[in-house]
């Protein structure tokens, strides 16, 4: 008797502009396994949209927001289950993206682990968990009361023993590690990724900052931020943070420059002491 063909792998769309961030959310959703296909705007994704078994929606995006390409789709009778992602932790604006019809928004960096389990729910999958020896991480959800934080705190706020002002070391070697389940061959691919898109992104945010365009030095940094949780970019995260709560402050915009130097001038080869099970 032959064996029963193998079900097809479940298609998956992702909408995500910031590289490193979708290098990492498409490695994580393909190791489901599952397929995905990969959208850097509003305008490829509204052509990829049709067929999918499962939208995941960025927040923000250079061409529109999340929120409206999924009222444009549901308006066209789509009914695919639909997630966001973002980097935004205020209680409010998350709020907003339940309300428009997401089923659950995920917060950027969260760990391999904490996206694979809320797919696998949205796909269907009640017993879908973060698996055993992985921090439960859960996506702020419609029922969900009180507001939840983050998955993974900014690295700035996870070093024991640095105190408000310090100078914060360069790579948190810890935090990525979480986040890529331990692989220190992923976390080198990703710090590389990293660096090579860093020159650019940091260039708009300085541009933008020296023409005194705040909306455009926030869309900046937001993609920024969520790049620097996934590879435990610990100076340039406290550097991005302080910049997005001053955009107008040149000490805050000193600062990120700084940390930016600072950023590609240190090697981002893990330490030898960390161990790979974090």
């Amino acid at each position: 008797m032959n064996a029963s063909a193998a079900p097809p792998l479940p298609r998956l769309l992702l909408l995500e502009d910031d590289p490193v961030s979708a290098a990492f959310l498409a490695s994580a959703l393909e190791a489901l396994p599952a397929r995905v296909d990969v959208a850097g705007s509003l305008a490829e994704a509204r052509r990829r949209a049709d067929g999918c078994d499962l939208w995941l929606f960025d927040a923000h995006l250079p061409d529109g927001d999340g929120a409206s390409l999924l009222a444009e789709l549901r308006a066209c009778g789509l009914r695919t289950p639909a997630l966001a992602h973002t980097a935004e932790t205020r209680r409010e604006p998350l709020d907003a993206l339940i309300a428009a019809g997401f089923d659950a928004v995920l917060l950027k960096p969260l760990s391999v682990a904490a996206l694979q389990a809320g797919v696998r729910r949205a796909l269907g999958d009640p017993d879908g968990s973060t698996p055993a020896g992985m921090p439960p991480e859960t996506p702020i959800e419609a029922s969900l009361e009180p507001p939840l934080e983050a998955p993974l705190e900014p690295p700035a706020r996870r070093i024991a023993g640095v105190g408000v002002g310090a100078k914060l070391p360069v790579w948190d070697d810890a935090v990525a590690l979480r986040a890529l389940n331990g692989s220190r061959a992923h976390v080198a691919a990703m710090r590389g990724l990293f660096l090579q898109e860093l020159p650019t992104a940091a260039g708009c945010v300085i541009a933008d900052a020296r023409l005194g365009d705040v909306a455009a030095i926030r869309a900046q940094l937001h993609r920024l931020q969520a790049s620097c949780g996934f590879v435990g970019a610990a100076r340039m995260a406290a550097a991005v943070d302080a910049l997005r709560a001053r955009p107008g402050d040149g000490e805050a915009l000193a600062r990120f420059e700084a940390a930016v130097q600072d950023t590609l001038a240190a090697s981002p080869a893990l330490s030898d002491d960390i161990a790979s099970s974090v």
